[in-house]
């Protein structure tokens, strides 16, 4: 018999297996509370190599049976839908299929549902390759590197790390530059995050960049980038910034 593969049936695997007292626990980790960057987010419980296992058995949907997860209330069921639509991504070589992916998933980032760091993280710098492929990609990131939504620049960030991983380190410093006076610990890591990419292939660029924003530099963002320079240089910027 075949196995039913819809939606529907794939958010019924996933609320099987709720667990509410990890739900407690993850709504308290995510800052979903009044005021918090997730607010008003809802979880099930679930663990992300449980996601992972369930979005395997799902990942023929099509793009209309993907938005009724990425839709869902539950952030496990958004991350499903997510999860899927980036094993899409990496399983085809065909340009337009990429870009219709591409395309989707930049609607759920505008209707709000890729709403916290992991959703943003899991996908976009797969994603983001698709970018790779656009003539001059930078009017795309520097747009969401302006965007008023948190997700949104953060996305930016992570974009650039599919550009990382082929040696092209423009698009992350620009996107890093952008982004220096942002007010939010979350861009704080998350540029921190990529100049330490970057470092580890091409320490002279990190270096130079430290150079010249090192007292621009918010605390984090400077410790995220220097994590893997020799201690003994670690204290020398970190001692430089004050």
């Amino acid at each position: 018999m075949k196995r039913e593969t819809t939606a529907t049936k794939a958010i019924a695997e996933l609320r099987a297996l709720r667990k509410p007292t990890r739900a407690h626990d993850m709504q308290r980790f995510f800052k979903t509370a009044p005021g918090e960057y997730g607010e008003g987010d809802i979880f099930l419980g679930l663990t992300v190599p449980q996601v992972r296992v369930i979005a395997k058995g799902f990942r023929g949907l099509e793009l209309s049976e993907i938005e009724k997860l990425t839709a869902s209330q539950f952030h496990e069921i958004r991350l499903c839908g997510l999860i899927i639509l980036t094993n899409q991504f990496k399983a085809t070589a065909e340009l337009k299929t990429k870009k219709s992916i591409f395309d989707f998933y930049m609607k759920q980032m505008k209707l709000g549902r890729v709403n916290n760091w992991d959703l943003v993280d899991v996908t976009a710098p797969t994603i983001g390759e698709y970018l790779l492929e656009v003539k001059d990609p930078f009017p795309v990131l520097l747009k969401l590197a302006k965007s008023k939504s948190l997700w949104e620049r953060r996305l930016a960030v992570l974009f650039t790390f599919a550009f990382v991983r082929v040696g092209d380190f423009a698009p992350t410093m620009e996107i890093s530059e952008r982004l220096l006076g942002d007010s939010h610990d979350l861009i704080h890591k998350a540029v921190g995050w990529l100049l330490r990419e970057v470092g580890k292939r091409d320490p002279f660029l990190l270096r130079s960049f430290l150079d010249a924003h090192i007292h621009e530099m918010p605390r984090t963002m400077l410790r995220y980038s220097i994590e893997k320079l020799p201690e003994s240089e670690r204290q020398k910027w970190l001692k430089k910034s004050r």
